[in-house]
């Protein structure tokens, strides 16, 4: 062994010792490429860093294009052997996988809170939303039924049949690692499907921990693939990904505009496509609403992962009625919150994933002064420093972009045709949210909201049971997830 390579194998066991992980397979420091763990082939690494501390967690492989065509050939290569086990053995293998995150969801959640800087109560959480997902596509890969259709001449059978699209691309946001990963790739593996997948750089960690488990659950070598690369080769290696002409889908969370651009890319092989991007939430509160039971539902949604999720409340509106009160009590929960380490008791909000992230909440918070908004509580850096920023309070305003951070807005509205409009005057039609205690209202501002999910007198809505989209293309989870990578083939008998 080199002096670096020894000098990397301390680093890590100092890592895991830190973290405290029993199975200390689980912290890897290299990608996954057909079976076999594997560095980058020029030797390039990457750090992976606590956003909390600034302390290292590990070094990754910085691989580029050139790994990419090396995983989707042995995901290709991997995928009619694959395919062609019945759905049963698949179902198998995946509860098996499931079995094994949840028996090490202490490891894997030390992992996520560490990288991500979630609070450690959350990633557990997150871990256990993550393996619903394998569970789930285990079951629905013994439930991808065809049709038998009447036919239209007497002697002829008309039969639809569904099969894998094939060898399927999946890059995954940072800030849900783990179930991002397994609420695509769980879909994929069920339908017979192989996955190279690209964790983001900030969170590979997590993805690795769950590849190691695949393994161990007995996933076939080049089923289930992982490059890494940081936030410079990503553009390249993004590419190749979209474009390989042996990749038959393509299934993205993130930016709009990183999904507008892969979009255009795969177009050029007409490629199955999942995307699953920007989302900028409204929360309605209407003059019958519980109004307790909306304040515990704003601060879940919004606050959760420190206001880092796609489906975070972002524009809140209340009803002239409750208005004054709703802020009041929003303002006295906010102050329970408490900010911290990630693994320290009782933390409810942790650090933004990067000084990128916090100088974005900075200048929206500031942008919003300058327009009038009052701050009600927050509204600066937390004393802790490094991007840790203050639960956030505004008034008097509605947020026109997404704010990824942990700052609430809200504004006062007088009906109901008001608010629909200013819920549904923006780009992305991801989720919303609103309290009301009229059926007749429910069922119309549900019906009226032009999102892909509505949560009614509910803060917390995704589950595995339930289709998850509506700002992009595509359906994730539930019993739509499975079809986003089967293609229907339709069989013809004639003579009969």
């Amino acid at each position: 062994m080199s002096t670096l390579a020894k000098a990397a194998a301390n680093s890590l066991a100092n890592t895991i010792r830190r973290l405290n992980i029993k199975e200390t397979g689980l912290l890897r420091s290299s990608a996954y490429i057909g079976g076999q763990w594997v560095d980058a082939a020029d030797g390039r690494t990457f750090p992976v860093n606590e956003p909390a501390t600034g302390q290292h967690i590990a070094d990754v492989p910085n691989m580029t294009e050139n790994e990419v065509k090396e995983a989707v050939k042995a995901a290709k290569a991997a995928q009619k052997s694959w395919a062609g086990r019945t759905a049963k053995e698949r179902h198998d293998i995946l509860n098996k996988w499931f079995a094994l995150q949840i028996a090490h969801t202490e490891d894997i959640a030390s992992i996520l809170a560490a990288e991500s800087g979630k609070p450690l109560p959350e990633a557990k959480g997150e871990v256990a939303y993550g393996a619903s997902f394998i569970q789930w596509f285990a079951e629905e890969a013994t439930r991808a039924y065809g049709d038998v259709i009447p036919q239209n001449v007497s002697n002829r059978r008309l039969v639809a049949i569904k099969q894998p699209v094939g060898v399927c691309s999946v890059l995954t946001p940072w800030n849900f690692p783990s179930a991002m990963l397994t609420r695509k790739a769980g879909a994929a593996l069920a339908a017979g499907c192989t996955v190279v997948a690209k964790p983001a750089a900030e969170t590979p960690l997590t993805t690795l921990a769950l590849i190691h488990l695949a393994n161990l659950a007995g996933v076939p070598a080049g089923v289930l693939n992982a490059v890494t690369c940081d936030n410079v080769n990503v553009t390249t290696v993004g590419k190749e990904m979209a474009t390989n002409p042996d990749v038959a889908k393509v299934s993205f969370t993130g930016s709009t505009a990183v999904g507008k651009l892969l979009m255009s890319q795969a177009s050029g092989t007409i490629k199955k496509i999942s995307l699953e991007l920007g989302g900028n939430a409204a929360f309605i509160v209407f003059d019958d609403a519980d109004v307790d039971a909306a304040v515990a539902g704003c601060i879940a949604s919004k606050f959760r992962n420190t206001g880092q999720t796609c489906v975070s409340v972002n524009r809140i509106y209340a009803q002239a009625g409750i208005h004054d009160q709703f802020v009041q009590k929003l303002a006295e929960k906010l102050k329970g919150l408490k900010v911290g380490i990630p693994t320290d008791p009782g933390v409810n909000v942790g650090p933004l994933i990067s000084e990128r992230g916090l100088a974005k909440v900075e200048s929206h918070v500031e942008d919003a002064k300058k327009k009038g908004a009052k701050v009600v509580l927050g509204g600066k850096r937390h004393e802790l420093q490094r991007t840790f920023y203050e639960p956030t309070l505004l008034a008097d305003i509605i947020a026109k972009e997404e704010t990824f951070g942990p700052v609430a807005s809200v504004f006062k509205f007088s009906t109901e045709e008001e608010v629909i409009a200013l819920a549904n005057d923006v780009d992305f039609g991801l989720a919303s949210y609103f309290y009301s205690r009229d059926i007749g209202r429910c069922w119309r501002v549900a019906e009226a909201l032009e999102v892909g999910m509505v949560g009614i007198n509910e803060g917390i809505i995704s589950t595995a049971e339930a289709p998850f989209g509506g700002s992009g293309l595509g359906r994730e989870g539930s019993k739509y997830g499975i079809d986003e990578y089967m293609h229907v083939k339709y069989l013809c008998f004639g003579g009969i």
